[in-house]
């Protein structure tokens, strides 16, 4: 058992939800945060309960939330070493698609939550020598066509480096994961005759990370299937 802290943002499902099964197996000590409450008491108690778990619920668009989310973190077992900013969504391609209420929300979900939550956390992690995880998106690497949702995933790939800059001399480690094609909700529609990585392929991507020597630093990592070409 480690013992170390990591808190996880979106953690109520998909690669949230993968990434604390991953790292209770490992032996953190987890902070679950997401507005699904439900979800979340129900995944910490699956992982230990309170000593091991501490659900949040938390929408990362409220600068107040957030900032009580950390407190609830740091109150309850006493500082984190680690933070997954892995909440988000996405939307369909075109600029017809989607209201522009849902563009507002994703664009607050996936780029503002990301950047508040850092900011929330960055004093223990500073303390700590901690570790920043980023999900970005292979969206986030190449254009696509009409997607607002690509520009928020650009948004975070640049976020991720600005904090790498800002947080290495801290002895702050920052890494991106930009995962391809994945088989969770995410998908309404999945792409036809391509098999799709899994919520626990991106999971063993960031304890791949996690897991390196205090002197590596892995800050970026790009995952598909191998099948996708874009």
């Amino acid at each position: 058992m480690n013992d170390r802290v990591l808190l996880i943002t979106g953690a109520s499902g998909g690669f949230g939800a993968a990434v604390a099964r991953a790292a209770a197996a490992s032996g953190w000590r987890l902070a679950l945060a997401a507005r699904r409450a439900d979800r979340l008491e129900a995944l910490a108690a699956e992982l230990g309960g309170p000593e091991r778990a501490l659900p949040i619920a938390c929408d990362v668009t409220e600068w107040d939330q957030v900032e009580a989310m950390a407190a609830a973190a740091r109150a309850h077992f006493g500082g984190i070493d680690a933070v997954f900013v892995n909440a988000g969504f996405g939307a369909a391609r075109g600029f017809l698609a989607e209201s522009p209420e849902q563009w507002r929300s994703m664009i607050l979900t996936n780029v503002y939550g990301a950047a508040i939550t850092i900011r929330a956390t960055v004093d223990d992690l500073r303390a700590r020598r901690g570790h920043v995880v980023l999900t970005g998106s292979v969206a986030g690497e190449v254009n696509l066509p009409g997607s607002v949702y690509s520009a928020t995933k650009w948004a975070v790939s640049a976020l991720s480096e600005s904090a790498r800059m800002e947080l290495t001399s801290a002895g702050v480690r920052v890494t991106l994961i930009a995962p391809g094609a994945v088989a969770t909700e995410f998908w309404d529609d999945p792409p036809a005759g391509m098999q799709m990585l899994t919520a626990d392929d991106i999971a063993g991507a960031v304890m791949f990370a996690l897991d390196q020597p205090e002197h590596v630093a892995v800050n970026h990592i790009v995952v598909r299937p191998r099948s996708q070409e874009t």
